[in-house]
Parts: C-alpha cells; structure tokens; sequence
C-alpha cells in the first residue's frame, strides 16, 4: 500500500421513491489496496458504488475520489466494469478493448497495441481478431476486463465481477485482481461471494440493507468470533470437564467450545492435571462467513448464499 486514501465517503444516503437504497455509509479505501464491498444482493452495494463514481449523487453525504470532490474529474483514471455487462458482439476483441480504453482518453492505436498483448499474455492469443460473439461468457467477460483497465487506471471499479461465471474463470479473475494490485492499482469490487473477499481482500466493508455494519480489516472482521476448540479425549468424565466452559457441546466423541479468554495454556494444563487422555485438540479461527453471519445477521447471510445458488445455477 502506498498510502492515503484512493476513495474516501462519508454518510452517502440515497433513497429512490422514498425508499432508502443506501443510508448512512462511511468508507476508506487505502491507495494500493484490494478493498470488498461484501453484501446480498439489494444491499445497496450498486449504488453505493455508482455515488463513487458520481454516475448518480447522493441525496446527502459526501465523497472523494483520487482526491478530487468531484468523481467525475478523475474518469479517466478509473476503470469500471459495472455489474451490466456489456459489448458489441460483431466487434473484434482487439477493437473492443481498444474501444473501451479510447473512451477513458487512450488512442487507438496504443489500445490496439495494449489488447494484443493482454489477450497473448493471458492464453487468448487466437482471439484478438476474432469476433466477441465467438467466445463464451467467461472469455468475453474477460474482454471487458481487459477493457476495463486497458488504459492503465489509478483506480479499477469492478461491480459483481465473479457473477455468473464459473470456477475456471474465477480463479483467472482472482488472478488478474492480484496482477493490477501488485503493479499499484487499487481494485475495489463488490461481490456476495465472501470465500473472494476472503481470499482477496486487505480490507472490506460488509453491507446489508443499506447500511455499513462493518468497516475494516477482513482479520479484524475475524478477530470479533472467538477461536473454535475440538476436543476430544479418552476419559469420559473427570476433573478435567470443569475445565470446559458451560456451553461446551458434544457431538459423539468430540466437544466443541469456544477458546476461553485465559488461553490455551490454562486449558491445556487443566486437561492433562485432570487425566482427560488427550486424544485430538485443535484450534480453528473463525473464517469470514462466521464473522458476516455475526456481524450482519441470519437473514443476510440465508440471503448471500440463496445468491451464490443462483450463481451456480447460471454457471452451469
């Protein structure tokens, strides 16, 4: 990270028909990172990007974007493939991506230059003059990636890109994602998929029903579960169970507890002093999707998953 701020807002709010699509949200996307904006789908996460960009202003609140008050006077350092997809399907995958990086100001016959090497670099060689049409979704997608960041931005917007394609086709996104960030781009993309933000993410805001109800660091998001104990022992019962907190459960052989506050080592100590036989004792920290189900609810969580479903079922 090269610090400073690349995005910076403050209470963004938009309602439409009366109805309160975003409200109230506060962010901070350091320069140089990779930042999630996770969430269900209707969470507001599209339209809180687009008060980003200024594509849309926000009925209150304010925001920067590569410093500038006004987003629209930093376009052409932006890359932004919104969730909409979108390209002529006749054109010629050289030409489309050139085409794109013209609109953010790039001549066309550097783009042309630019989009061959994309497509060769990235196993797409045998395309670069054959027509959109002629590729599958998760081929063409990449095109509009490639588009998308084409004219080299400051700043890449990537809006439910994993959306719809499938695992091959992630990995390859995930990969791209990781290539801009290491060559000082900032790539902020919103998603319901937590294992990508998991993954990909310095930092993430997870959003739900239009507000931000956590903003930070994803290890922060982690930190606020404790570490998950499995227990399992030779003895049945002794000493050593006073040990184990009261809402320890067994499933068969195995307990299972949250770590308590004292460690690990008083634990430890207490099992062994009390003859339990030790047989398996692991610990495990909580992953992202325990963290979201936390911090934004069953319901939100029940949602993000119906939406991964429909991913898969269009994947296929």
């Amino acid at each position: 990270m090269s610090g400073g701020l690349a995005i910076g807002a403050k209470g963004l709010f938009k309602a439409f028909d009366g109805k309160p699509a975003v409200n109230g949200i506060d962010l901070q996307v350091p320069q140089g990172s990779i930042y999630g904006i996770l969430g269900p789908n209707g969470a507001g996460k599209t339209t809180t990007i687009r008060m980003l960009l200024g594509i849309i202003e926000p009925d209150s609140g304010s925001r920067t974007l590569l410093g500038r008050a006004r987003p629209l006077e930093a376009a052409r350092e932006v890359g932004y493939l919104p969730e909409e997809r979108g390209l002529y399907p006749s054109m010629h995958c050289r030409e489309a991506i050139a085409f794109m990086g013209a609109l953010r100001g790039l001549p066309l016959d550097v783009g042309r230059k630019r989009a061959e090497t994309l497509l060769k670099d990235n196993g797409l060689g045998d395309y670069v003059a054959k027509p959109i049409k002629s590729l599958s979704k998760g081929m063409a997608q990449t095109v509009q990636l490639f588009g998308t960041i084409v004219h080299q931005p400051k700043l890449v917007v990537l809006d439910e890109p994993f959306s719809g394609l499938d695992a091959i086709n992630q990995g390859r996104l995930e990969q791209l994602i990781r290539d801009e960030a290491a060559a000082g781009t900032t790539v902020i993309f919103s998603t319901h998929v937590i294992h990508h933000a998991e993954r990909l993410c310095e930092r993430i805001a997870i959003i739900a029903e239009g507000k931000v109800r956590f903003e930070g660091e994803v290890a922060a998001a982690r930190d606020r579960l404790r570490p998950q104990v499995r227990l399992r022992t030779r003895q049945q019962d002794g000493a050593w169970r006073s040990a184990l907190p009261a809402e320890a459960v067994r499933k068969g052989e195995v307990w299972h507890f949250e770590l308590p506050l004292s460690g690990v080592e008083p634990l430890l100590k207490a099992l062994i002093d009390g003859g339990a036989g030790i047989e398996e004792l692991s610990i495990e920290r909580p992953g992202l999707h325990d963290a979201f189900v936390a911090i934004a609810g069953e319901a939100a969580a029940r949602a993000i998953e119906e939406d991964q479903r429909r991913d898969l079922e269009t994947a296929a």
